[in-house]
């Protein structure tokens, strides 16, 4: 019978001893690791560990353990690993969502989407066809409150582990993002915070930009600010239309959300601040 594996990821003050003391837990537990990658980050000489292993385990007995040799600062994360529970919300554009569920559909995603919330019903149609569920919330002559007190009745239907914002175009409420803090995934038209607001691709054009970017990461209070995942950039010349950097900008949006997730749903990303700090 297959073992079931984890990932294991410590953030601490550094210090010696560390992989010899986290690692010693796992062995006189009897759990096999496979894979280990350390990281100090030197301007605040913090260590960073994601250990995979494998084998049946009481977490509490492990997490205790742990305690014992860490630092009493230590973050601990212990995570199986598995497919993730989620909740994709759109808007009108497909390219993304058109990712995720064909992605969804051949088992390349790592997660289960359980269900695609839209303020329109643009992606209705579309997303059925995938098997998934589509829920319409509208917003138009709501107040931002009540709108997203509807978008978390049917999302709390769910228990999602992770929300996907996949090009959906409305700004989140602290008091939102506060039910998910670092579960909640948004991609980003440019390097941030380039090009922002209405119309990035014409504001592109106008300028003669030589790269268009996408920016997927974590969402925050500060709009588009949160910590950053994947930065992807494509190479774009003066021969380029309007529609021909919007297909383009399409293309790498879709692509970096896509990465992300994976990077996420793998659990090999930790937030530091306002940064990550990944092991892939």
């Amino acid at each position: 019978m297959e073992q079931p594996t984890y990932a294991l990821l410590i953030d601490c003050p550094d210090r010696k001893g560390l992989v010899h003391h986290i690692t010693g837990v796992l062995y006189a537990q009897g759990l096999n690791i496979f894979g280990n990658q350390e990281f100090v980050e030197r301007e605040h000489n913090r260590f960073f560990m994601r250990t995979t292993f494998s084998g049946a385990i009481d977490e509490a007995p492990v997490r205790e353990k742990l305690r014992e040799v860490l630092p009493d600062d230590a973050g601990i994360r212990l995570a199986q690993m598995r497919r993730k529970r989620i909740v994709v919300l759109v808007t009108k554009e497909q390219h993304c969502l058109g990712e995720l569920l064909v992605r969804h559909q051949f088992d390349e995603l790592n997660a289960d989407i359980l269900a695609v919330i839209g303020n329109h019903t643009t992606l209705a149609k579309f997303t059925h066809q995938f098997g998934v569920n589509f829920h319409h919330v509208p917003h138009e002559g709501k107040e931002r409150g009540v709108h997203e007190a509807e978008v978390l009745e049917v999302i709390h239907r769910y228990q999602p582990e992770y929300l996907v914002l996949a090009k959906y175009m409305r700004i989140l409420s602290p008091e939102f993002v506060a039910q998910y803090p670092n579960r909640i995934v948004n991609i980003h038209h440019s390097f941030l915070p380039a090009f922002v607001g209405a119309s990035p691709y014409r504001q592109a054009y106008e300028r003669g930009v030589k790269i268009i970017g996408a920016t997927a990461h974590f969402v925050n209070n500060d709009l588009d600010e949160g910590p950053i995942i994947v930065q992807n950039v494509i190479p774009v010349d003066h021969n380029f239309s309007v529609s021909d950097m919007v297909q383009s900008g399409k293309d790498v949006e879709k692509i970096s959300l896509a990465r992300a997730l994976k990077l996420v749903f793998e659990d090999k990303v930790f937030v530091y601040g306002n940064k990550t700090i990944i092991f892939d």
